[in-house]
């Protein structure tokens, strides 16, 4: 699967942006706290949604498939300040 970027440029997914995005801004938050391998798991399910969709997907797609999936998952701070952090 392939990402496209802000600037245009299109390149490889990497879940491990996602992991260390998530890490980050749950980094932030005192009361919910997320494990590497919880982390990795949401990026996996990132990956396998956004994979049914289409071949070549955007960076807006995936932030919005990771704030769903923190939410789904009670971690409502959490997916805020990814959000924040992502902008």
């Amino acid at each position: 699967m392939k990402i496209t970027k802000k600037n245009g440029t299109i390149s490889v997914f990497d879940d491990e942006k996602i992991v260390n995005s998530i890490l980050r801004a749950n980094a932030e938050v005192p009361g919910e706290a997320i494990t590497r391998a919880e982390a990795a798991a949401i990026a996996d399910e990132v990956f396998s949604r956004l994979t049914d969709e289409s071949e070549i997907i955007s960076t807006a797609d995936v932030r919005t498939c990771v704030e769903r999936l923190l939410c789904e998952r009670g971690l409502q701070e959490t997916a805020r300040h990814y959000m924040e952090y992502r902008k």
